[in-house]
């Protein structure tokens, strides 16, 4: 056998021998769950219904308002668990992702007047992007979309959070839109 025609049949054996089975069609491979599932289906590639939210997901270093469409007006904590369910597919096609898994562990929220509180729990060790602006910046974004919501603040273990504005400043005074205004690309 002549040193080439060796080769070509180490490397062909070497391929069919390294234990990754192949497919005979590109699969879809769907990323891990967030830490909340989310209340409109993952895969819905053109959500239909009446009633519309607004998720603010990343592209880049932007923040970037996504309308849905849902069959029923979100909660203020089905529009927190949405967002913290990060993009769905259709989203992810448009390279459209989310800076919140491993940057901010958000635990729920409550409305007091027109002020959402959310509960941020510590830290975890989940492996994800750790631009806090970005993070913050989507939640606040999303939030204040809602017309009974013109402030955010941020509590971790009931006590006011200072967390990143755009500007690079900490606040753990009521945040609004405008603290992240220039992240946020219009529609």
């Amino acid at each position: 056998m002549n040193h080439r025609r060796l080769v070509a049949v180490a490397f062909v054996a070497l391929l069919t021998g390294c234990g990754i089975p192949a497919d005979d069609a590109p699969r879809t491979v769907q990323p891990p769950p967030g830490p909340f599932q989310r209340s409109t289906p993952a895969d819905a590639t053109a959500p239909a219904g009446p009633a519309s939210e607004t998720l603010c997901m990343v592209r880049g270093n932007r923040i970037i308002p996504v309308p849905r469409r849902a069959d029923r007006p979100a909660t203020i904590g089905d529009q927190l668990r949405d967002l913290l369910g990060g993009p769905t597919a259709a989203e992810r096609a448009k390279d459209l992702t989310s800076a919140l898994p491993g940057a901010v562990n958000a635990a729920g929220v409550t409305v007091t007047g027109t002020q959402a509180q959310v509960a941020v729990d510590e830290p975890g060790d989940d492996a994800g992007r750790s631009d806090e602006v970005l993070a913050f910046g989507q939640i606040v974004c999303t939030l204040t979309s809602r017309d009974d919501v013109t402030s955010v603040t941020f509590l971790r273990n009931g006590k006011p959070l200072a967390v990143p504005r755009a500007d690079g400043s900490l606040s753990d005074q009521p945040l609004v839109r405008a603290d992240y205004t220039p992240l946020i690309n219009p529609r």
